[in-house]
């Protein structure tokens, strides 16, 4: 099978409204990551030092060396930038969540205990603060269960959420198949979470943000002063608000870290954006957990039968009737690459109508003149699909008097007579009366305008066809 994993719809163009507590209008997730102690250093087994995320301009690993600028400047987060940062956002009442590295979370106690006397959500920000990029799965499989271990030992319980960062391909699946988190964070595809299915396993995502996150004070194009990160926050912000007024509530995240914004002259544009938004009605400023058991609640997961996951007989018996009496269009089109965006209407139309496009003339004749007269023989002997009859029975053929009967079995005889094929309209498009009226102007057109325009209606056929079955 030719399959495609990336999902390019996700929620699809009509996105649910979130549906936050007390009709908030938008959910802003303040996310604050504790890797101080956990990064890559000699002193934790590591072969070099850290080069990520400080102000150290152009920082690059000292292989087999501790860097004594590195280290210090991550030390400044857990010693000054920590405790700023924890008397603003209590001051403020706002809960926050916790990335923290399991490592890092068993050298700072001091830290942990003030985090958990907030009530603060801490969630796991994997074992160690390291690149996970290239290593086996089997490896990263066991660092995760041991961060599970270790989590429970330090914290007391054991982590709800995941966020590793520095992320492999695998990691979002070997997060998911642990079956024991009720949200994971290592995606950036949305501005609201979304479920995905992990086998039979149903896996909540709430995805996270690099752009609304001071990593930016440390990476280039980046901010440069504290009124930068607020002017974002705020735009942010103000964007996501209007939409919530409009009923399209969305999730705003915002990524922090002791040793960036902790910092004084950073630490201003945060507070500034802060008391900027508590001006607004209708913000909450909930932790990850709260978003994850209000979706879970609210949006519950529900599963359907995707047409990218079929076999093909399935995906044959479900389709091949689509475009009428021509299976072999749900043949051709199974052998494309069909991914998530084929799991809905529009997107398994897509695949089905490029099969019938790339036919030859007379393949796609075929597919017309298996199409039934409208209100004729067939219909009268009840041998119509089950698909046609419905159609036909929507704008009332079924229901016809003798007369317009005769009417109809005159003008499907002489637009065969011309054209070779049946007249083809989208009868859930129109009336009886409409229908008469392109049967009356379309009889005249030459074959192949006929033959374009009844192919452009066996696509829309096909259409609405599949928003019966499909999203």
């Amino acid at each position: 099978m030719n399959r495609y994993p990336r999902d390019f719809r996700g929620h699809g163009p009509d996105a649910p409204d979130a549906q936050w507590p007390g009709g908030a209008k938008i959910a802003v997730s303040i996310v604050l990551n504790y890797e101080e102690g956990g990064e890559n250093n000699l002193l934790h087994g590591d072969a070099q030092s850290e080069a990520f995320l400080s102000d150290i301009a152009g920082a690059a690993p000292w292989p087999g060396m501790r860097h004594w600028n590195m280290e210090s400047i991550y030390d400044y987060g857990a010693r000054a930038g920590f405790w700023r940062l924890h008397r603003l956002f209590a001051e403020r009442n706002i809960p926050v969540t916790i990335y923290g590295v399991t490592s890092a979370l068993a050298r700072n106690p001091e830290q942990v205990a003030a985090m958990k006397a907030a009530g603060w959500e801490i969630a796991s920000h994997g074992l160690k603060w390291v690149d996970h990029r290239d290593m086996a799965p089997e490896e990263e499989a066991r660092q995760i269960a041991e961060s599970f271990r270790l989590h429970e030992e330090v914290v007391g319980e054991a982590p709800q959420g995941w966020y590793t960062g520095r992320c492999s391909m695998n990691t979002v699946r070997l997060t998911a198949e642990t079956r024991r988190l009720a949200w994971i964070s290592d995606t950036y595809d949305d501005d609201l979470p979304y479920w995905l299915e992990a086998g039979d396993h149903d896996q909540l995502v709430i995805p996270y943000t690099l752009e609304a996150n001071d990593m930016r004070f440390a990476t280039a194009p980046g901010y440069i002063t504290g009124e930068q990160f607020y002017q974002y926050l705020k735009d942010s912000f103000d964007t996501l608000y209007a939409e919530g007024l409009d009923g399209r509530a969305k999730m705003f995240s915002i990524g922090l870290h002791n040793r960036l914004i902790g910092r004084p002259g950073k630490f201003a544009g945060l507070k500034k954006f802060l008391d900027y938004a508590r001006t607004h009605d209708g913000v909450w400023f909930p932790r990850r957990i709260d978003i994850a058991r209000h979706w879970a609640s609210t949006h519950p997961h529900r599963r359907i039968e995707r047409p990218s996951q079929m076999t093909r007989e399935r995906f044959v018996a479900r389709f091949g009737s689509i475009f009428e009496h021509s299976p072999w269009i749900a043949e051709r089109a199974f052998d494309l690459e069909l991914g998530p965006a084929h799991d809905c209407a529009t997107g398994l139309l897509n695949a089905l109508a490029r099969m019938f496009r790339s036919a030859s003339a007379d393949e796609r004749r075929g597919v017309l003149t298996a199409h039934p007269d409208l209100a004729g023989k067939l219909a009268a002997a009840r041998r119509l699909t089950p698909e046609s009859t419905h159609e036909q029975a929507s704008a009332a053929l079924d229901a016809l008097t003798d007369t317009e009967r005769a009417t109809f079995q005159r003008l499907n005889a002489d637009y065969v007579a011309k054209h070779g094929f049946p007249f083809i309209i989208a009868v859930r498009d129109n009336t009886k009366d409409s229908i008469l009226a392109a049967f009356h102007a379309r009889i005249g057109n030459d074959t192949a305008t006929e033959f374009s325009t009844a192919c452009t209606q066996v696509e829309r056929i096909a259409e609405l066809r599949l928003k019966d079955i499909l999203p």
